[in-house]
């Protein structure tokens, strides 16, 4: 409590003398990196959010303690309000909780300097003999020493140092003397006390920034010297050290400027959901792949999470594999004649099994949104290799409730674009994308992979109307004729449209099944198209799920696409 009222207290300071200390632009908490966070004005708040150091211990288990700044914890209250996550949001998806716990103290806004300050005393108070402290401080030491934020290191002579050297300044946030040590002698401190409690400290490199070298395709590593100041104390003090840096830096280098963005959200450090689970996986990779022994019983708690999971099990050497992703039109219940039936169950009847691998991974009731939340995509995106084909088909099921009813809805429109939203069912908030957004990520994480994507349409429904004469409707094929009834299309109406217009911005197929069977169902007329459904107007029957699969081969065949050559 007496920590809270401080940091409460100096809060309220920093506010009493903001005016004192903005800067040209007017914004007091604009730090160096033209970073705006919230933690400085309502820490009390933040605190809250942090759990009670040690109160997640399992019996005689450890602890894995996170300590960090708002690339482990974002946000005044670490929640996603903002868009952003830290990476210890997800570190204990790596963990078996059964045999270690993970309680991430980070909070955003701290350097080495405030967080030892202000902070460190109740998390290694909780430390015991066994337990490991991962430490990931440095992004904020920077600035003048008695700025308003007072969190910088002493550097001697302007530079960043590991030495013990010193220096007795007047705080101006506390309103009194403060002994400043360098970034070196903060680490020290945290090192040593850790290893007095039986503890294992281990050193994490930054995570990296959204920057790229001269070349554009390199991520910066430099990190103003932060990076061999961190091996150079492991070296010294015999600490166990992961690149964290470097090992998502080339990640991000294997993704390219489009998906390196996302990873970020409203600037260049803080993460996305999509960037902290890539961190929190680069530090359990990192421990994994660590020959350091004072890690050994660390490793041994790691879960199978560690290893990317894949969907490519019954791959064919010298074949390549086919993926359909998809909702229930591509996978449905699939085994009673007389049931509802996806195409994907089809996919031998029109891809040949001499030459190919058909692998369905639809799954009913997803949209793009839910197909990516739920893991399902990065399955098939780890199961990837060069030569192989995606079939990316989705609809029926993104345009509804977002935050509410079965919050699988996306944000409508093609253009890329999110927004953060409040999740009714959970509480928790997310950041929710385009319809176009999520079927262009599909398609360029299979690009990335040199597999060939491939758009489809989604399936028409059993809906049908009276043609319109001379008047072409939204609803109508071009011939329609007065008092001929036509099934429903929605050839000027989002989806096909945002489907064809993602698929020609990426350079890949696109494969128009909307039309191609109700082209064919149109033939046969509303009565006799009735067989071809089941249940509802979405779902098909056997049949239907054929003439789907039929109509996805002879879009291929007229495309004279590649994967035509895989075809019966």
């Amino acid at each position: 409590m007496r920590n809270l009222l401080t940091l409460a207290f100096a809060a309220l300071a920093m506010t009493a003398n903001a005016q004192n200390n903005k800067n040209e632009q007017g914004d007091i908490w604009l730090d160096i990196n033209g970073v705006r966070d919230l933690t400085a004005d309502s820490l009390d708040i933040a605190n809250q959010a942090r759990p009670v150091p040690g109160s997640s211990r399992k019996g005689n288990n450890p602890v894995l303690f996170l300590v960090g700044n708002s690339t482990m914890r974002t946000g005044t209250r670490g929640n996603g309000d903002n868009g952003q996550w830290g990476w210890g949001f997800y570190a204990h998806e790596y963990y078996d909780e059964e045999k270690i716990t993970v309680e991430n103290h980070a909070l955003g806004g701290t350097s080495p300097r405030t967080f030892y300050n202000d902070l460190w005393a109740p998390v290694v108070a909780a430390v015991r003999p066994g337990d490991y402290v991962f430490l990931e401080l440095g992004h904020n030491d920077n600035g003048p020493i008695d700025s308003i934020r007072a969190r910088s290191s002493y550097r001697p002579d302007g530079k960043l140092s590991i030495t013990e050297d010193s220096i007795s300044i007047y705080n101006k946030v506390k309103k009194k003397q403060e002994t400043v040590y360098t970034f070196g002698g903060y680490t020290r401190r945290f090192i040593n006390e850790v290893r007095m409690k039986g503890g294992i400290p281990v050193l994490f490199t930054l995570t990296p920034r959204n920057a790229y070298e001269a070349d554009g395709k390199t991520i910066q590593r430099k990190l103003n010297d932060f990076t061999p100041a961190i091996f150079a104390i492991s070296k010294e003090l015999c600490v166990p050290v992961i690149d964290l840096n470097d090992i998502s830096a080339k990640k991000l280098e294997t993704y390219g400027p489009w998906k390196t963005d996302y990873h970020f959200y409203l600037d260049k450090i803080h993460s996305s959901a999509f960037g902290a689970m890539m961190n929190a996986r680069s530090a359990a990779e990192g421990v994994a792949a660590s020959n350091d022994p004072q890690l050994v019983r660390l490793q041994s708690f790691l879960n199978d999470n560690v290893k990317p999971k894949r969907c490519d099990q019954k791959r064919e050497k010298g074949k390549p594999m086919v993926f359909l992703c998809g909702d229930s039109t591509g996978k449905n219940a699939d085994k009673d004649v007389d049931g509802m039936w996806g195409w994907g169950s089809q996919g031998y009847t029109v891809f040949d099994a001499k030459k190919c691998v058909f692998q369905n991974q639809a799954k009913a009731g997803r949209s793009t949104r839910t197909y990516l939340e739920e893991g399902r995509w990065e399955e098939v995106y780890n199961s990837l290799e060069p030569g192989d084909y995606v079939l990316i088909q989705f609809g029926h099921n993104d345009i509804g409730g977002i935050d509410k009813q079965k919050e699988r809805g996306v944000i409508a429109c093609v253009q890329d674009t999110s927004h953060v939203y409040h999740m009714a069912s959970s509480g928790k908030n997310k950041v929710i994308y385009s319809f176009g957004w999520y079927i262009k990520k599909m398609v360029r994480d299979a690009q990335e992979k040199g597999a060939i994507p491939i758009v489809l349409s989604f399936t028409p429904r059993n809906e049908w109307h009276e043609g319109k004469g001379e008047v072409r409707g939204t609803f109508y094929p071009v011939n329609e004729k007065q008092g001929k009834q036509y099934i429903e299309r929605r050839n000027d109406r989002y989806i096909p449209t945002w489907d064809k217009q993602v698929a020609e911005e990426c350079g890949c197929a696109f494969v128009d099944v909307h039309n191609l069977t109700a082209d064919a169902l149109d033939k046969l007329g509303k009565e006799k198209a009735a067989a071809y459904f089941n249940h509802d107007h979405t779902h098909t029957s056997l049949k239907g799920a054929q003439l789907n699969a039929q109509s996805v081969a002879k879009g291929l065949k007229a495309l004279k696409h590649p994967a035509a050559r895989l075809l019966k």
